[in-house]
């Protein structure tokens, strides 16, 4: 029995090496760094994170930063910000929203997606209720692989850009969640295949 339990633990081990290695390798080329001169394209989608006080954190903000010099730069015409909004007190699109036009970004070219709640759902929503099939996907390096693994598996020309300013205190739990997101990632590709909260098209152009 020992040597059974053994050669399953091994196995279990193996098999979470590959899931991880199948969704954070591979994509280096599609990543660039701000400032760099990345591909254009008619829309970035910029990802959620936490609030602080009900405004960016720090690592929120620096996706927003990187996300207007986007638009500025005229690499972008169009910021889909995706967040969760699930509570009626928690509101991440409409924060980042709010942040973007404080940064003089028109209005009218940020477009909000209140059902973000987690990557796959953004990636998902991004085609089924925006009908964007490319895009710039702006975050953190540590997410980034996720997100352009997330959208290539569902359809979406993506190029990623990356977000990193600033020295974050929780860097390392974000990394050590980002194994587990992972797994949960491909899980999500290739088996569970879920269809996120949906509803009425909306038009970004």
């Amino acid at each position: 029995m020992k040597v059974a339990w053994k050669i399953v633990c091994l196995a279990s081990i193996a098999s979470i090496g590959i899931i991880l290695s199948i969704v954070q390798t591979g994509n280096e080329p599609y990543m660039y760094s701000r400032g760099d001169a990345p591909p254009s394209n008619p829309v970035a989608l910029v990802l959620g994170a936490s609030l602080r006080n009900g405004k960016p954190s720090v690592m929120l903000a620096d996706r927003l930063d990187t996300a207007a010099e986007l638009y500025n730069r005229g690499i972008v015409k169009k910021l889909i910000v995706s967040g969760d909004n699930r509570r009626e007190d928690y509101n991440e699109p409409e924060a980042m929203r709010r942040y973007l036009v404080e940064k003089n970004i028109p209005s009218q070219d940020i477009i909000p997606d209140f059902a973000g709640r987690r990557t796959y759902d953004s990636c998902y929503r991004l085609k089924a209720i925006f009908d964007q099939t490319s895009t710039l996907i702006v975050t953190q390096r540590f997410h980034l692989p996720r997100a352009l693994y997330l959208c290539k598996h569902l359809d979406i020309n993506s190029i990623g850009v990356i977000a990193d300013s600033s020295r974050y205190n929780s860097l390392a739990e974000s990394y050590i969640r980002e194994l587990f997101a992972s797994i949960k990632a491909w899980l999500d590709i290739t088996i569970l295949k879920p269809t996120p909260l949906l509803g009425n098209k909306e038009k970004v152009f």
